[in-house]
C-alpha cells in the first residue's frame, strides 16, 4: 500500500480536520484523553517495568483512539469503549510494534553512547531531574556528534511509528509491513508534515500558558488529527477504486 503525495497546505488542513472529530463529542473527548494520558504516566512510574510496559501499551491505547476516530468519521458515536478497543482488535500485532519501538529506543541510546554520548545518556536514562541546567548542557555539548546522531536515529523511528498502529488495525499489516509504509509515507510528505509539527508546536506554547488548560483542548485534537493525516495519505478501496474510474473517463473523453 502506497501513501498518497499531498501539498504542503495539507499540514494545517488535518489540524482542521481534527478539531472537527474533536467538536463532535468534546466532553468524552476531553475524558478519554485525561484517562488515557494518566493511566500511562501511572504505568510508568512502577519502579522498573514501568517504561518499558508504557512503551508497549502505547499503540494499543493509540489504536483504541483511532477507532473511535474511525467511529466519529462514519457519524457513529464516541464511545468510552473505544479507549480499550486496541485490547480486542489485534492485540499482539499492536504490541509487537511496541516491543519493536522499545528495543529501538533501547539500540538508539545503546549507538549515542558508542558515539561519546555515554555521559548524556546516563542521566537521560535516570529518570531524575537535573537541578542544575549546567550539568545537562556540558553533557549534551560534549556529546555533539552522538546527539546529532540521535535525534537522526529518533527520527526515523518517529515517523516509522507514525501511522503503523493504524496501518495494523485497518489495513491488517504485519508490525514490520506497517513500519516500513509508515517511513515511506512520511518521507513522501515531509513538507506538510514539517508544517502541521510547526503549527502543532506554536499551539502547544500557547496551550502551555493558561495553566497548561489548553491541553484539554490540544491533547485531544492532536489525537484526531493524526487520524485525519492517516485518512488523507492512504485512501480506501472506494477511493481508490473512484480515483481510477475518474482517469478512465477522462481518457475517454
Amino acid at each position: 500500500m502506497e501513501a498518497r503525495k499531498v501539498n504542503a497546505a495539507n499540514g494545517w488542513l488535518w489540524i482542521k480536520q481534527g478539531y472537527w472529530l474533536f467538536k463532535k463529542s468534546p466532553v468524552l473527548w476531553v475524558v478519554l484523553a485525561t484517562i488515557g494520558v494518566t493511566g500511562l504516566l501511572g504505568i510508568s512510574t512502577i519502579p522498573v517495568i514501568g517504561d518499558p510496559l508504557a512503551t508497549l501499551l502505547f499503540p494499543v491505547l493509540l489504536a483504541g483512539y483511532m477507532c473511535g476516530c474511525h467511529a466519529l468519521e462514519h457519524d457513529k458515536e464516541l464511545e468510552l469503549s473505544h479507549l480499550f478497543a486496541g485490547f480486542h482488535n489485534n492485540t499482539s500485532q499492536l504490541v509487537t510494534l511496541g516491543g519493536i519501538s522499545l528495543i529501538s529506543q533501547m539500540l538508539i541510546l545503546g549507538v549515542m553512547m558508542l558515539a561519546g554520548g555515554a555521559t548524556l545518556v546516563s542521566i537521560l536514562m535516570s529518570g531524575k531531574p537535573v537541578n542544575n541546567p549546567e550539568i545537562l548542557a556540558q553533557a549534551a555539548t560534549g556529546a555533539g556528534i552522538a546527539l546529532m546522531l540521535g535525534m537522526a536515529l529518533f527520527s526515523v523511528l518517529l515517523m516509522s511509528m507514525q501511522f503503523a498502529p493504524m496501518l495494523i488495525i485497518f489495513e491488517k499489516m504485519s508490525p514490520i509491513d506497517a513500519l516500513k509504509t509508515s517511513l515511506l509515507a512520511c518521507l513522501r510528505n515531509i513538507l506538510p508534515l514539517s508544517l502541521y509539527g510547526g503549527m502543532m508546536l506554536l499551539f502547544m506554547m500557547i496551550a502551555t500558558m493558561p495553566v497548561m488548560l489548553g491541553w484539554l483542548v490540544l491533547l485531544p485534537v492532536m489525537i484526531s488529527s493524526m487520524y485525519a493525516i492517516y485518512r488523507n495519505l492512504f485512501p480506501t478501496p472506494t477511493e481508490i477504486a473512484m480515483a481510477l474510474e475518474g482517469e478512465i473517463i477522462t481518457r475517454d473523453q
